[in-house]
């Protein structure tokens, strides 16, 4: 059977777009730390990468056995913001997949909206989305919901099973699914296939690849 036209494609943005993953899970060992709840590098992986702050902050709290003070991910803001703007690379490949799509595409992100301009202006991908950028502060839950996914599409008119989401987290993915999208996992960074496998999805691992991942999925 033919698949529906692929008429949006919705980047995550951290791992997908810009490679801030492995940054930002060497700051969360070293604040955490400072916490007094030391996860490992693969801890933060497999459970972090792609989830929403509110997840971050319930597995903090469970494993210190006590909450966290309102606002408490302030103090800490400049250790990411000092990494990012040192250390911040576009994904290998990225750009030269966002320059042969021929499809509509946006940004949907559990991170802020001064985060996610901050990152795409460093790495010089911005003007490929303008205006199209949302982010997990525009929807009640961020992912694994699909509300942010629900929420690009509804904004750009486009159905969802005409959306197409590239993600590199199991959070992201799933989130996909739930919105009845069809979705790619990037497993070139630090999420293994496996976690990203499963229905209506496609898994790769070279950015590149991508355009012509897309125009097979409509065949």
């Amino acid at each position: 059977m033919m698949r529906s036209p692929v008429e949006l494609v919705i980047f995550d943005c951290d791992g997908v777009l810009v490679d801030s993953e492995r940054i930002c899970v060497k700051v969360d060992a070293v604040v955490m730390a400072e916490l007094g709840c030391a996860f490992t590098e693969a801890e933060i992986v497999e459970r972090f990468v792609g989830s929403s702050t509110e997840v971050y902050t319930a597995a903090v709290e469970e494993r210190l056995g006590r909450r966290l003070d309102k606002g408490w991910e302030q103090r800490y803001e400049h250790l990411y913001e000092e990494a990012i703007e040192a250390e911040l690379t576009a994904v290998d490949g990225v750009a030269d997949a966002l320059e042969r799509l021929a499809t509509g595409v946006c940004v949907a992100s559990n991170g802020g909206h001064a985060g996610i301009r901050r990152s795409l202006t460093l790495t010089g991908l911005l003007h490929h989305f303008e205006d199209r950028v949302f982010s997990a502060a525009d929807v009640r839950r961020g992912k694994p919901a699909p509300d942010l996914f629900r929420h690009a599409a509804r904004t750009l008119g486009v159905r969802p099973e005409r959306c197409v989401v590239v993600e590199d987290s199991a959070y992201g993915v799933r989130a996909a699914r739930a919105a009845g999208m069809r979705a790619f996992g990037y497993c070139g960074g630090l999420t293994p296939a496996s976690r990203l496998e499963g229905p209506d999805t496609v898994v790769f691992d070279d950015m590149r690849d991508l355009p012509g991942l897309l125009a097979a999925a409509e065949g």
